[in-house]
């Protein structure tokens, strides 16, 4: 994004100046490296540095959570990974993270305790949700009036931590018509990715998950699938392309829709 000059402090540099960041933004894997799912990093941060809060990244001190180890079987590798990361965050003395990913959330904020590392993590819907109902994001009028938007909920922000409401809460202030799939929340389908399955080909079966699963928002007559979660995206957005709709059908994360709503992007 040519458009994108925010200078974003480590958390490394922040304390060669004797100062701590309010937030850490634990930015995760996919928002490093995936091209598509940079852009939703680049629009949280837009939204951050709007809202004037004090943040800071880790940068190349940040690895992998070690999620995908653990849900794949691997034990060791996940305590490899989580015991680096609690030295590097309890050496900053970090005490609150947010992130846009609900692996990396479930794991900092569940899993690490047990291995010394207990942080406020709080997953970017919430974070979005707080810092709307503080009248710090608000949304122009218009934007999205009009249009039909369906969420699909991540297992890992739903199922696993109980995290229904903070994402369409945050999507009520675009104005927009907000329709359910025919099983959202805690009856919600997973996109297929969780589970380190992101990393694999399907089993054999009649359908793809994914595929089924976009079926399902297609069917609400959408015109944005609004997601929470990088995994979540991907599997939506390529069953978009399966079902031939990307010219009629965009997938979105929640912190896109919020900056598009704001003009940042």
């Amino acid at each position: 994004m040519s458009d994108f000059n925010i200078q974003i402090p480590t958390v490394a540099e922040l304390t060669a100046k004797g100062e701590k960041p309010d937030v850490l933004f634990w930015v995760g894997c996919a928002g490093s490296f995936d091209d598509r799912y940079k852009k939703v990093t680049k629009a949280f941060v837009k939204i951050l540095d709007k809202v004037g809060v004090k943040f800071a990244v880790l940068g190349e001190e940040e690895t992998c959570t070690g999620d995908p180890a653990r849900r794949a079987g691997n034990e060791f590798l996940f305590q490899m990974q989580a015991m680096a990361n609690i030295q590097v965050l309890n050496g900053y003395e970090i005490t609150k993270i947010v992130t846009a990913c609900p692996h990396c959330f479930n794991t900092l904020k569940n899993e690490y305790p047990a291995l010394g590392g207990d942080y406020e993590v709080v997953h970017h819907s919430t974070y979005l949700q707080e810092l709307i109902d503080q009248g710090k994001v608000t949304a122009k009028e218009g934007d999205f009036k009009g249009k039909k938007i369906t969420f699909h909920d991540s297992c890992y922000l739903g199922r696993a931590n109980n995290i229904y409401e903070a994402p369409r809460k945050v999507l009520e202030i675009l104005d927009a018509e907000l329709v359910e799939m025919k099983r959202c929340k805690t009856n919600g389908l997973c996109c297929g990715a969780g589970g380190a399955q992101m990393f694999k080909e399907p089993e054999n079966g009649k359908k793809d998950i994914n595929i089924e699963r976009t079926e399902e928002a297609l069917d609400t007559g959408a015109e944005i699938i609004a997601s929470g979660c990088p995994f979540c995206m991907t599997m939506m957005s390529d069953g978009v392309k399966n079902k031939e709709k990307e010219g009629q059908v965009v997938v979105k994360d929640l912190a896109e829709l919020i900056a598009e709503a704001e003009d940042l992007i």
